[in-house]
């Protein structure tokens, strides 16, 4: 069931991210930025948590649960360090994902030698 339900609340948003891709003017990478803010303030509002506990994957892996990411560690760090939490805590939480797709990303572009588009 766990499955299941990663599946159809993942598919969810990303049919709905789609629609607003299709039937708006708004750009991909404003439409990233928009997925993002929501993330964070639907983890705000403490409604994306138990999303991500219900769905799982299907509910953190779209660029909703990188918002909730940032969010909760801005949130640990303020709550540890204070104003200063703000701007370290969300860097901190999500360090290792962004190195990993860095360093991956780095490595095919090794292996498999891309080219600019004609």
């Amino acid at each position: 069931m766990d499955y299941l339900n990663a599946f159809w609340v993942g598919g969810v948003i990303c049919a709905l991210v789609q629609i607003l891709l299709d039937k708006t003017k708004l750009l991909p990478g404003r439409v990233m930025v928009l997925l993002v803010c929501s993330g964070v303030v639907l983890s705000a509002a403490g409604i994306y948590q138990p999303l991500t506990e219900y769905a799982g994957a299907g509910a953190s892996v779209p660029l909703l649960g990188f918002g909730n990411i940032l969010w909760t560690g801005m949130k640990k760090a303020i709550d540890q360090d204070g104003l200063l939490g703000l701007f370290t805590g969300g860097f901190t939480a999500c360090a290792a994902g962004v190195s990993a797709a860095l360093i991956f990303s780095y490595l095919a572009s090794l292996i498999f030698r891309p080219k600019m588009k004609e």
